[in-house]
């Protein structure tokens, strides 16, 4: 059949109209509103639950701790000791992000054996089971259940941290790819103001609404059920893994909101057709073979310094550091939400730049600017005890810290492995990458208010050091990814390899 009578076909199976007068390059597609949809679609319904129920645990958890002793003293006929609580709630939280790191081992299977839309799809389940168990917890007076829901949503989260970014890198267009992928960050900053908000005691963080506040978490899967199958699967996926180009053609076709796609398609051939020659992808290969082995350590060095960056530190200590200025609990708290607020504001601003000045420079930006501003914040919260009034000091270095961490470090650590790898080693590498940030989320929430109760403020210190490393590391190992195809980068790892 002609190319003509191919891009009639496309219409008629497709039954939407696409406009087939192309502007410029197909390769510099701009947004349009089919696009925009698959990425509210995609994103909204997955990284939500990543970011609400990380931060849905924080604000009730006097209420939580005071149900749980209640739960307790209930069974056993006495009330239950202090540690004991704690030892509940502690498990209660951390238990997420087990959840999260068994989701990220499980995302390379669930990626290549459903589809990035498929896994996406069916990985709701998870969310539905888990709104039962969270939602029924107070009524069956179990915090069992309670424990086990949070094991459940972290599931969801951690395979969601792999499928959102693949599925939003692969749908999107080259020259907006950086923007797309930071769409999974913006969401999760979203949704954590959402939870801080809907969490106050005025609101929905009451002993008798707190089921409430949990079980909102299936609304956004909702929404993902109803919107997500309206869209095509990535194109890229059709392509490679299901040998299927009319069906990719076509979705890239729907993507575009143009039939002119042919040169994207060649691209995306090409890639395919090189990746054929390679065998397939496992972790053994990754770590084996030179030419991946090297954008495989980049990307899981980057997903360890965002999370030992300091963030948690930062967000730990900035209500003690609003109260110290003279804040009321109430304010403090208002002021720690506003924190929130920034830090959406500032990745949406990241949307922008990471297409602008490029990923690496904004980790560079972010990493180095959290180094300094972490020794300032040190010095600054010594320096209270002797002057007050520099608390007010330490209220804007918090503020600075998270405009630095959203400019980059916050969002770039998502997509960069969806950038950094063909569609052959790309589930494999996003296995290992999401595993390793969850599992340092973990490391770093376990061993951080221990160190914390030992030295003070000067835990500081430690991120501090690791920012000036994760600086140094960036700016000698990490390329810059901004506008370049996949065969382009894997070609500069090849060159790597043999020098």
């Amino acid at each position: 059949m002609g190319k003509g009578g191919e891009k009639l076909n496309l219409q008629v199976e497709n039954g939407v109209e696409i406009s087939d007068k192309a502007e410029g390059p197909d390769t510099k597609h701009g947004f349009n509103g089919k696009l925009i949809f698959a990425i509210i679609a995609s994103a909204l319904g997955s990284s939500f639950q990543h970011g609400y129920n990380t931060g849905v645990i924080n604000t009730p958890q006097t209420v939580l701790e005071e149900w749980i002793s209640q739960v307790v003293g209930n069974r056993t006929g006495t009330p239950p000791s202090a540690s004991s609580v704690t030892l509940v709630w502690s498990l209660a939280v951390s238990i997420f992000c087990v959840g999260g790191m068994i989701g990220g081992v499980c995302t390379g299977y669930v990626a290549d054996r459903f589809g990035r839309k498929g896994g996406l799809l069916l990985n709701n389940i998870l969310v539905f089971l888990a709104t039962i168990c969270l939602g029924s917890a107070k009524a069956a007076s179990s915090h069992e259940l309670l424990i086990l829901g949070r094991f459940l949503i972290g599931i969801n989260s951690g395979l969601n941290a792999g499928l959102a970014p693949m599925y939003l890198a692969e749908i999107s267009p080259i020259n907006l790819r950086g923007a797309v992928g930071s769409v999974y960050q913006l969401v999760i900053t979203i949704s954590i103001l959402v939870a801080q908000a809907l969490g106050l005691k005025y609101v929905l963080g009451t002993p008798e609404h707190w089921p409430v506040l949990f079980a909102l978490t299936a609304v956004p899967a909702l929404f993902q059920v109803v919107t997500l199958p309206l869209c095509p699967e990535s194109p890229k996926y059709l392509l490679a893994s299901k040998g299927n180009e009319m069906e990719a053609q076509k979705a890239l076709a729907w993507l575009r909101g143009s039939l002119a796609v042919q040169e994207e398609m060649e691209q995306m051939k090409a890639e395919n057709d090189a990746a054929k020659l390679l065998p397939k992808v496992t972790v053994r290969e990754l770590l084996t073979n030179r030419a991946l082995r090297i954008p495989l350590i980049i990307c899981l060095c980057v997903m360890i310094a965002q999370q030992l960056s300091g963030i948690n530190a930062v967000i730990f200590f900035s209500t003690s550091i609003f109260k110290d200025s003279g804040l009321k609990d109430d304010s403090a708290t208002f002021a720690t939400m506003g924190m929130g607020a920034i830090n959406v504001l500032m990745t949406i601003v990241s949307l922008v730049l990471v297409e602008k000045a490029g990923r690496k420079t904004l980790l560079l930006f972010g990493f180095g600017g959290m180094a300094i501003d972490t020794l300032l914040l040190t010095i600054a919260m010594k320096l209270t005890t002797v002057e007050p009034n520099l608390s007010y000091l330490c209220i804007v270095l918090v503020f600075i810290y998270i405009i630095m961490f959203a400019s980059g470090p916050g969002s770039i650590p998502w997509f960069l492995v969806a950038e950094l790898f063909n569609q052959s080693a790309r589930p494999t590498a996003a296995s290992l990458a999401v595993c390793t940030n969850w599992t340092a989320n973990f490391l770093v929430g376990l061993a951080f208010l221990p160190i914390t109760n030992e030295i003070g403020p000067f835990v500081f210190i430690i991120f501090v050091v690791l920012n000036c490393l994760f600086f140094l590391f960036i700016y000698k190992k990490v390329p810059e990814t901004k506008n370049k195809t996949i065969e382009e980068i894997s070609a500069l790892f090849r060159q790597q390899s043999y020098q």
